[in-house]
């Protein structure tokens, strides 16, 4: 029978190593590794998917939930074994589970690995697998030097979601989305590129083109006398070394911009074990005057301690909470964070406002901002500008 393949998620490099050896003398070839989350999903479109998934459930870095469940939804993963140091009562649980995360739950390792029981529930899924292993996607990503031309000749292009006032209805900024303008296919969204972005290393170049478009269409708003606030997400990555703080430094001062123009979102999973390089940069962009803010709140394992150290001035709730506001749980989520971040001198804008009653809910709540496609989707910077002009902001 055909040999799986195993992606191993452990942010240990030790325990990594180990795992791999192991898998290697139970003749598993193939054997992906990752570090973390956005690794991982990188690991696997390239590949096409793997069989089988191992990794810690209590690694705070990783949030291996959150993970299984979008890898799970995208097809790319059937099986899941879990390395953990587990307390009695969760191995209780997980014992008598037979999926998680919609996959195939094979059981639970403990440390350190035996390798006689590491080959017993490997053979579990030997045993009830009926078909190969996953081919590969049938949306491939696109080749290195395909999205090096796209970068070189302009393709990517930022298209403009609007924020507003939940209470009043005005418009107070916009978020930056990339698009690529592919001269083949289309306008193509960041889920047919952006792991191939990641894959090559060409994040940077990419929001560099981005930044430079929108401080143009700010440039434009400022001779019309409108003044907004423009959002770029950032990956904590981005910021372990100075250079791109430096580049949005001397980009403000070309456009003559102060840094309170920008608001830079990184993602809450990034900024576990924040290291010293990326806080003290993110503490330089404060200096600078841009916004900080935390985004898809929620979604990973925030820390107090960590969003007091860290010099964030904003959170964004991530949208999933607030499609069900008549559920008890969901409503104690939107009114806790919002509680939160005016405790911590922060502004809460909500996602995914995305009709009537969620937004009537939302001021019921007394949420101040947000934006969701009810209230606008994204466009053009032509089509922004065209919106921004109508009675009430095109709305």
């Amino acid at each position: 029978m055909t040999s799986p393949r195993i992606l191993v998620l452990e942010n240990h490099e030790f325990a990594c190593n180990v795992l791999v050896r192991m898998l290697h003398r139970l003749s598993v070839r193939d054997v992906l590794q990752a570090a973390d989350a956005e690794q991982a999903m990188v690991q696997m479109h390239l590949r096409g998917g793997v069989d089988i998934v191992i990794c810690d459930l209590t690694d705070r870095g990783l949030d291996c939930l959150e993970f299984l469940r979008v890898a799970s939804q995208s097809g790319m993963v059937r099986a899941v074994l879990l390395c953990s140091e587990l307390p009695p009562e969760l191995s209780r649980t997980l014992g008598q589970m037979a999926s998680l995360a919609g996959l195939q739950l094979l059981g639970v390792l403990n440390r350190p690995v035996q390798l006689r029981s590491l080959n017993r529930l490997l053979y579990r899924y030997k045993r009830v697998r009926v078909s190969p292993v996953l081919a590969p996607l049938s949306k491939e990503l696109p080749g290195e030097d395909e999205v090096r031309r796209g970068l070189a000749l302009g393709e990517f292009r930022a298209w403009f979601q609007p924020q507003f006032q939940l209470q009043g209805g005005a418009v107070i900024g916009v978020e930056a989305l990339a698009r690529w303008q592919h001269p083949a296919r289309g306008t193509l969204l960041p889920c047919d590129f952006l792991a191939a972005v990641l894959a090559y290393d060409l994040t940077d170049q990419m929001f560099k083109q981005l930044l430079e478009q929108g401080l143009n269409l700010l440039g434009i708003l400022r001779h019309r006398g409108v003044t907004l606030q423009l959002a770029f997400n950032l990956h904590a990555s981005q910021l372990m070394d100075s250079a791109l703080v430096e580049h949005i430094k001397l980009a403000l001062e070309r456009h003559g911009f102060k840094g309170a123009v920008l608001m830079l979102e990184l993602a809450e999973n990034g900024l576990l074990d924040c290291p010293p390089g990326t806080q003290e940069n993110l503490l330089r962009l404060r200096l600078l005057g841009c916004g900080l803010s935390i985004d898809d709140f929620g979604v990973g394992f925030s820390s107090l301690k960590l969003m007091c150290q860290l010099p964030f001035t904003q959170i964004k709730l991530d949208g999933r909470f607030v499609q069900h506001l008549d559920r008890q749980r969901n409503r104690a989520m939107v009114s806790s964070t919002r509680a939160l971040a005016r405790s911590l001198g922060m502004d809460l804008v909500i996602e995914g406002v995305s009709g009537p009653k969620v937004l009537e809910r939302l001021r019921e709540l007394e949420c101040e901002l947000g934006q969701g496609y009810y209230l606008a989707r994204p466009m053009t910077g032509h089509d922004l500008l065209q919106w921004l002009e109508k009675p009430e902001g095109g709305r």
